[in-house]
Parts: C-alpha cells; structure tokens; sequence
C-alpha cells in the first residue's frame, strides 16, 4: 500500500493499476467492463482462487475467471449442488441437509428423508431450481465461530451439519454460504448469484450411508452436473448414454465374457472367452516385464498375522483385510503382494553387485470393500496386479524409476494411451517411517520426474502409507480419467523386515524398495478396455479373431479344415456351423465383435479364396487364404489395431 492508501493490482499481462485498499475483485472488472464482469465466477487473487466479492488489501497479482475457463468447472458444480440443496428444502422443507461435494463433471447431496427421491420428483426439483437462477439471489460468504455456526444449525434443526461442526477443532473460523432463505457449510469459493448457474441436468438418485459407514442413516442421493452453456451439457450428456451403452457389466453378459453371481459378491467369474482376454493382457504385461529385466516369483495367498503387523498393514489397512484362524495364529489373505517379496529378498544374501533386484508377481490379493462400493470389475473384492517390486541402492533410484516410467509409457501406448496425466502424492495423515525418510523420497521421486521435464500435479497428503507415490492417470474414449499405474518409493518396509546388502565398503545397507504397478488390477483394466473399446477388442485381445462362415451345409466340411489351418497357426478361430440364413450369421459375428469373417461359398472352394469381412469396415473382397492369415498374424503380433 502507498503513501495515498492505494494498492497495485497486476494484470495477466503485465499492466499495474493503482485501486483503493478494500475494493473488491468484482468492482475491478466492473471497471473494465460491465458486460466483462458478467461472465466471471471468481477471481484468482496471488494463485488463490476465491469469490469475486472480496476485499483486496495488498498489492496483489488478478486474473478473472470465466464460466468457460476450465477451472471454473468445479466452482459451477459446486454452486449448483447448493442451488439444488434449495430447491429440495423448498419443495420438501421437512428434509435435513448433509453434505453435497463436487464430483467429476458432477455433483451431489445427500439428504436425510422419510421417503426416498424417485427419479420422477426430479423434474419438480429441477424446476425449483430454475426459478432460484431466475431470482438472481446474491451468494455470500459468512465467517463463523465453530459457536455461531452450531448454535445457528441447531436453529435450522440441521442435525448432520451440527455434528460436522462439532467435530471442528476449537476455535475454528468456519465458512458457510448463503443464497435466499438457504445457509450450507462450503469453503468455497462459489458464483457471485444464482444467476450464473449456467445450465444443469439432475441425472440419477440413489441410497447412501451417512459417512459411508452402514451402521449409519440410509440417506437419499441426487446425482446432477452443470456446465457453462448447452452445448457442453448435451455433449456430456451423449457420453453418459454412450456410457451405459457400453457398460462392460451388460456387454460382458451379452457376449459371455464374465459374470457375477451372489454365492461370491463382487468377485467376477470369467468365462471361456473372457478368460482369453484376461490372459492376453497378463501375457503382454508379462513380455513387458521380461524385456525390462523382471523376474517373476509366486508367493502365498495366506500368510500369518504377525507378518503383516510387521509390515504395518495390519495397523494400516486391516479394516479391508481378511483374517482366519489356523493351528492357534492368526493369518491374513493377502491384500498387497509387497511383504511376501521382502521375504524372498531376505531368503539370500546380496551383495551391492547383484543391485538392482526385480521381481514381478502376477498375485491375486483380497481387500473387503464395502458393497455399497463395488461395482462390476472396477471395483471387486479379489484381483490380480501386475506387481512388481526392485530392491536397489538409493544411487540407483534415479535410473531405476527412469526405466519403470519408460515401460509404463510403451505398455499405455499399446493400448492407444499416449495421454498420461501424472501426480505426485506425498506424506499421508496415517504413514510409518521418520519425516527425515519421507523427505528423502519425495525429493527423489521429484528429482526423477523434473530430470525428464515432465509436468505433474502435486497430490499433497495421499502418498502410500509407507512412502510417497507417482500415479499415472490416463483417458478413455469416453473422455474419463482412470488412475492404473503407480510407482512408490519405500525406505520404510526394507527396515521394518531388515533387508540388507554388503556395500563397497564391505559393510551391511538397506536397500531402497520400490513399488510398481502398469495396468494395477486386472479386473479393473479389463473393464475399463471393454468401455474403452465398446467391447470392439483389438484383434490381439479379440476372444475370437477370426469367425469361418459357411454359406451352406455343403460347405461345413471346407469350413472346419480352415478352422483347423488357422487353429494351428495360433490364430483363436470357430466357426459358425448353425443351419441359419449367411446374412443372419454374419449379423451375429458382428454382435459378437469378432474382427475377421471368413466367408466360404461355392465360388469361394473354386478359387480357392475365402470371402472376409473385417468388423466396422465391411467386405474386403475374396482373398487368399495364406495372405490374409499372414496379414492377420502380423497384426496380432505387432499388436497394431487400437481403433476404438
């Protein structure tokens, strides 16, 4: 501030204005403009984004942000959800608010009702909630005492939202934001009034726990989402149907991939086919492993209790474990593959020369999660990860993490992934290891990703319990982020089990132990593929890649020696030897996604040709036998059709 009580606002390109100490963000773009100031949401004030409302006292850095400025997307969900949490109190006044965060390219709330919403009351809601835009009602952030704030809930009768507070620690300045008649809990920062709630969509309702707990109240969810304008809703919109089209729960049952049954919740069956599959993407990760100097091992599915208080999964993790009783201990089915490596390690001693040391184990782990959570092959209660761990010396770090990113850039790439988003989270609130430790790790972790000039998210407090991670995030088709890959970086575990190695020096060291994992689990990969692809699998995944059509009985005789040609050539082939109509088995092939059809027919036997038809493209016209085989061969080998 000068002499004059002026301050120094510095815009995005460089100009500085001199405004009065106290004037708010909006008052600045008014300035500029009063058509300029209407389509802002909030304001980034030094890297701080926060409400167009506030008072700038300092010299300070602006820049406005608009409705249609990618980070204003999150401020937009929010600030609908609280107009959604209004119209519903309206409409249903003797309903209690809990919470309602933003989600991805979405939002909801949950609330506390006699009757559960149906998905016919969200018409009513919706219309309530645009006579709210219509009011244009401001929205203004309170400052509260924890106090203020409970005894002021308390008055609304909003139970859930006094018991958030009170677990509050003392003398905490709460924020909350209030439009109209209607108050919530937000850090904010929210829209200046409800009239720049663009547009939105109430999409789904379903039940919730409160605090994802089941002992607790079933609440009611309402899923919506929001967006700058209608074209961006109604190209969300069509992705959330192509979405459902695609399920791989429905498209695996259509095609007999897998299936689930309630004998075994959340566990997947897999069928013939599906199995196929499964296998194709392993044997890959698995040819990847080997070219990367990997070796594989196996180790048990159970393992005793006092292993895993060892590790410290059991202090950390075992709400999501399951535990037996066996000759009188206690034991534990494995979640994580990590502590039975360490094992091995220790099983020989090792010298700085045998450094680095590689395992991979393809290990089915078991983690109880909560039914209310699971959901098709994302997100079951027993899988296999590609896991991989390497024991080196801290000098190796570097070229170690170097070679995993690698591999994880050409595996993604395989698959048609060139887009990877990278984070990099460090310590958790529930970690081992000193601070000295962790430190180390995430500086090296850091060092790995800035040596190769990548960008990254910072992702503070969500390290593994053990030690600091970078995960890698990739997008589908469908324009959804999917968290696969992970590498982490553990000083923790290797002294816990005291693994050592002789140094140089000729005395013992701990070696550092990194954690690995590309596709994570396999389940999950897989689900994602079959969404990804809608089900249209590259040929080297396909189940069946090629499918023999004989046009009439006479020519079934022909058609099962081809099977038995391509067969022997490694190529998955059957035929389709039903006494139906050629058009009907070749609609059925498409159904089935089965990339290659071979045709034969009378003129077919006399050229010594088969017919193919390639799914998605059509006709290719008669061809030779061993050409196309070759050609066919080639593409599984090169692993080259990613179309989706």
């Amino acid at each position: 501030m000068n002499a004059n009580g002026n301050i120094q606002i510095t815009y995005p390109d460089g100009k500085i204005d001199e405004k009065p100490s106290g004037i708010r963000a909006f008052e600045i773009a008014q300035a500029i403009s009063p058509q300029f100031e209407k389509q802002l949401v909030a304001v980034r004030l030094n890297g701080q984004v926060v409400d167009l409302t506030t008072q700038i006292t300092e010299n300070s850095d602006i820049n406005f942000i608009k409705a249609s400025d990618p980070e204003a997307h999150e401020i937009l969900l929010h600030s609908t959800s609280h107009i959604m949490a209004q119209a519903v109190k309206r409409l249903f006044p003797e309903v209690k608010v809990t919470i309602g965060p933003s989600i991805e390219n979405g939002f909801y709330y949950d609330f506390d009702i006699e009757k559960p919403f149906t998905e016919e009351q969200l018409i009513d809601i919706e219309s309530e909630m645009q006579k709210i835009i219509d009011e244009d009602l401001p929205v203004k952030r309170l400052e509260l005492s924890r106090n203020d704030a409970i005894s002021r809930f308390k008055d609304m009768n909003e139970t859930y939202k006094v018991e958030i507070i009170s677990d509050l620690p003392e003398g905490e300045v709460i924020s909350a934001y209030e439009q109209g008649e209607f108050i919530d809990l937000c850090r904010g920062p929210h829209i200046p009034s409800t009239k720049r709630a663009g547009v939105f969509k109430l999409l789904s309702v379903a039940g919730a726990y409160w605090r994802g707990d089941e002992k607790n109240q079933m609440l009611s969810r309402i899923y919506g989402t929001a967006f700058p304008d209608k074209k961006s809703l109604n190209k969300y919109l069509y992705l959330l149907e192509e979405a459902k089209r695609r399920d791989h729960r429905r498209l695996g049952k259509q095609l007999g991939w897998f299936s689930f049954h309630e004998d075994a919740p959340a566990n997947a069956f897999f069928h013939a086919k599906g199995t196929s599959i499964y296998n194709a993407i392993l044997n890959f990760v698995r040819e990847s492993n080997t070219k990367h100097h990997y070796e594989e091992v196996n180790t048990p599915l159970i393992m005793s209790a006092e292993m895993w208080k060892r590790s410290g999964h059991y202090d950390n993790y075992r709400e999501n474990m399951y535990f037996t009783r066996i000759d009188d201990r206690d034991f534990a089915v494995k979640p994580m593959n990590c502590p039975g490596h360490t094992l091995v390690y220790g099983d020989t001693p090792h010298s700085y020369r045998d450094l680095p040391i590689k395992m991979s184990e393809f290990g089915r782990v078991h983690r109880h999660e909560k039914s209310g959570v699971t959901h098709g092959l994302f997100r079951v209660r027993t899988f296999i990860q590609d896991d991989a761990h390497v024991f080196c010396t801290e000098n190796q770090i570097q070229a170690e993490v170097d070679d995993i990113l690698d591999q994880v850039f050409e595996v993604y790439s395989i698959f048609g992934f060139d887009n990877v988003h990278i984070e990099l989270s460090t310590k958790p609130e529930k970690s081992i290891g000193s601070q000295e430790v962790w430190d180390k790790a995430e500086i090296a972790l850091e060092n790995v990703l800035k040596s190769r000039g990548i960008d990254y998210q910072l992702n503070p407090g969500d390290g593994a319990f053990y030690g600091p991670k970078i995960d890698f995030h990739i997008k589908d088709s469908l324009n959804r982020s999917w968290q696969c890959g992970t590498v982490q970086l553990d000083f923790s575990m290797p002294a816990r089990f005291g693994l050592t190695y002789t140094g140089e020096d000729g005395q013992d060291h701990m070696p550092v132990m990194i954690h690995r994992a590309i596709v994570g689990s396999l389940e999950r990969f897989m689900g994602m593929l079959v969404e990804h692809y809608a089900a249209r699998m590259p040929i080297w995944l396909a189940p069946v890649q090629v499918k023999v059509i004989p046009i009439a009985d006479r020519h079934a005789q022909e058609a099962q020696a081809v099977v038995e040609q391509l067969r022997a050539l490694g190529i998955r082939v059957e035929a389709n030897l039903k006494n139906e109509k050629i058009g009907q088995k070749i609609r059925q092939a498409e159904l089935e996604k089965v990339p290659y059809m071979f045709i034969i027919g009378d003129r077919e036997l006399e050229e010594n040709m088969v017919s193919v038809r390639r799914h998605g493209a059509g006709d290719l016209g008669s061809q030779d036998i061993k050409g196309v085989s070759e050609q066919i061969l080639n593409e599984i080998r090169e692993r080259t059709d990613q179309k989706v």
